[in-house]
């Protein structure tokens, strides 16, 4: 991914919510399966990890970009941003800069 295509990626993210959010829990198979599922659909989506997480930000993207095949826009803070570009053209809501 190049920068031009990363900054378009953030500048979209900021009008988004979280839609997941990362606790005491931290991650697990299901939150991973639920991350999944949203990417195929979203396409970009924001996470929030809470304070309660004993698991550095940066790791959990890291980590949930491997499990789900998708790409890490952007971990500033506590809110990741994944971007995982959908399979079947038709479905494809966000059409990247080259």
């Amino acid at each position: 991914m190049t920068s031009k295509q990363r900054a378009y990626l953030r500048s979209l993210s900021s009008a988004i919510d979280s839609v997941f959010q990362i606790g005491k829990a931290g991650l697990t198979t299901e939150f991973i399966d639920a991350v999944k599922e949203v990417l195929e659909s979203r396409e970009l989506i924001k996470i929030n990890v809470l304070k309660n997480c004993m698991e550095e930000p940066k790791e959990i993207a890291d980590a949930l970009a491997s499990h789900t095949r998708s790409e890490v826009v952007q971990v500033i803070g506590r809110k990741i941003i994944l971007y995982k570009q959908a399979d079947e053209r038709d479905r494809r809501n966000i059409v990247l800069p080259k």
